[in-house]
């Protein structure tokens, strides 16, 4: 790989959940907890996969532009902190009619509030502070 070329931060095939069967069996048998513009439904799940997402946006949030940035901010939210979350999960991202006047940065609260709320953060890796020179710890 050159060093002007980054490898791809899409979500592949086994991150998405597409089937319909999937999303009502979330809905039916998973979790759901309400944040803000959002409402994250969960299941964990029997695949060794990586979290796996999909996104539901009815037309109660406005017309299609509307309804497709509210898609694209959600798979966004989801793809840059899919990594702070328990593996095998199935998620599915619903938004509110709320998220049409949202920035993507209180999409993301909202989004991390809910995983936080729902206790699906993976916990920190510990490491210990590192020590500066003078043998105190270094400010961060």
């Amino acid at each position: 790989m050159s060093a002007l070329t980054r490898p791809r931060e899409t979500l592949s095939r086994t991150q998405r959940l597409r089937a319909s069967g999937d999303f009502f069996r979330l809905k039916e048998q998973g979790k759901r907890h309400v944040q803000g513009c959002l409402i994250v439904n969960w299941q964990p799940s029997s695949s060794g996969h990586s979290p796996r997402l999909g996104v539901v946006t009815g037309r109660r949030i406005g017309g299609a532009v509307i309804r497709n940035r509210a898609r694209r901010l959600l798979r966004e939210v989801f793809r840059r902190n899919r990594f702070r979350m328990v593996p095998t999960l199935a998620v599915v991202l619903v938004a509110r009619p709320s998220i049409a006047t949202k920035e993507y940065r209180q999409v993301e609260y909202d989004f991390v509030e809910a995983l936080r709320r729902a206790r699906l953060l993976a916990p920190e890796p510990s490491v210990p502070p590192t020590l500066s020179s003078t043998g105190g710890p270094v400010p961060t």
